[in-house]
């Protein structure tokens, strides 16, 4: 079953030209492990979905809806979750 991740991580993997196999590389994973991540076989960890986004140059961003606030991933302090 494809998911809404494993659509956007093919998307964005297809506009940066990059082959399963060289993202997993670039991120420390098999390239089957790509396929599976964009087929909704896998899911990918959080910290996986943001390599992702940082390699392909997108950014990940949060939007309370109620008030308008937006922050990004790189604005969390981890050690606060």
């Amino acid at each position: 079953m494809i998911t809404v991740i494993g659509t956007v991580i093919k998307y964005i993997r297809k506009q940066k030209k990059y082959k399963q196999e060289v993202l997993g590389e670039m991120i420390n994973v098999k390239g089957n492990t790509i396929t599976q991540y964009e087929k909704g076989k896998r899911n990918p960890t959080f910290e996986t979905i943001e390599k992702i986004a940082n390699i392909c140059d997108y950014t990940i961003y949060f939007k309370n809806n109620k008030t308008g606030e937006t922050f990004t991933s790189k604005d969390l302090d981890r050690k606060d979750i």
